[in-house]
């Protein structure tokens, strides 16, 4: 297994591409962004390998998000491969016009429920406008689910389904040189936590559905994980639940400024969260800390009202 580090200054940094090779068929994990710099540092990591796009049989994509699947679209048109992604996020794998447009829509119906002024909404559309290349173009894509096995390079690598900072996300099992390793994409990250919420607004009950993502990530046991950004994960069970701790005392933090405000909006407890928000942040922090005013509001601690949200009676 070969590891690749890509420039990204769009979103959380370096992105990690893994190349696997051997008798089977030459495979990517991901991809980095549809950008001509991030294109050619992706050619020439490949070169140092004596690989082309031309050469690469199969892509496996972790999750739908630009920075993971971006070129799938120019590798497939070079070498004809199989592109893979859980059958949630296939679609916007594949360029579907219409899966964006009701993803767009309701990203539209949440900033506003949200209480997301309007010159921020402007904002952030502006942020997507400037980044309309990162996606790339349009790809044919092979659905997998959640237990199916998949040959790259030498190995079987089995589709583990992990939604929650997307809906579709899935890390790629496989037992090598004695390990139980796993390329996870962005369920876990070595240095940020990943986001909730706001970074795919289709996942219903986010912060439930990640928390159940992180469970199955420490049931797994993994000797090393191999994330979407960054180096390795030494410790995957401990990383893991260092992030559910995490969400616990964002939890607590979250009350404090509902309990303080005494009815907050999603876009009020952002403020208090993480202060003044900008670019693609205007999405990730509302999001973020909408995840956790449902959480609570559907285990009874808040009431949601049309004017925000309460502690409950």
């Amino acid at each position: 297994m070969k590891y690749i580090s890509l420039r990204n200054t769009a979103f959380e940094g370096q992105n990690s591409v893994y190349l696997l090779d051997g008798d089977g068929p030459t495979t990517l994990v991901d991809t980095g962004v549809a950008t001509p710099d991030v294109e050619r540092d992706l050619r020439d990591a490949l070169g140092d390998y004596d690989t082309t796009f031309a050469d690469i049989d199969r892509v496996l994509v972790t999750h739908w998000h630009e920075d993971h699947a971006g070129l799938v679209a120019r590798i497939q048109a070079e070498s004809g491969c199989d592109v893979v992604a859980h059958e949630a996020d296939a679609p916007l794998v594949s360029g579907d016009t219409a899966a964006y447009a009701a993803m767009d829509e309701k990203r539209r119906d949440l900033l506003a429920a949200w209480g997301t002024p309007a010159a921020k909404q402007e904002e952030l559309a502006q942020t997507f406008g400037a980044h309309d290349d990162l996606g790339g173009e349009e790809a044919d894509v092979t659905a997998v689910t959640d237990g199916d096995t998949v040959r790259a390079g030498d190995h079987e690598v089995e589709v583990v389904h992990l939604p929650g900072h997307a809906k579709g996300l899935s890390a790629f099992f496989l037992e090598r040189e004695g390990r139980r390793e796993a390329f996870v994409g962005d369920a876990i990250l070595p240095k940020y936590t990943p986001n909730v919420g706001g970074a795919d607004v289709r996942v219903d009950r986010p912060l439930a559905t990640y928390l159940a993502s992180l469970d199955r990530i420490v049931d797994l046991d993994l000797d090393r994980a191999w994330p979407g950004h960054r180096g390795p994960i030494i410790d995957p069970s401990g990383r893991a639940r260092d992030i559910a701790t995490h969400h616990d005392e964002r939890t607590e933090r979250v009350l404090d400024a509902v309990e303080t405000r005494g009815t907050a909006t999603a876009w009020e407890v952002s403020a208090d969260l993480f202060g003044e928000l900008h670019s693609i942040h205007i999405l990730h922090g509302p999001g973020e800390a909408y995840a956790h005013l449902d959480h609570l509001a559907r285990d009874g601690v808040l009431d949601a009202t049309s004017d925000g949200y309460r502690l409950a009676d």
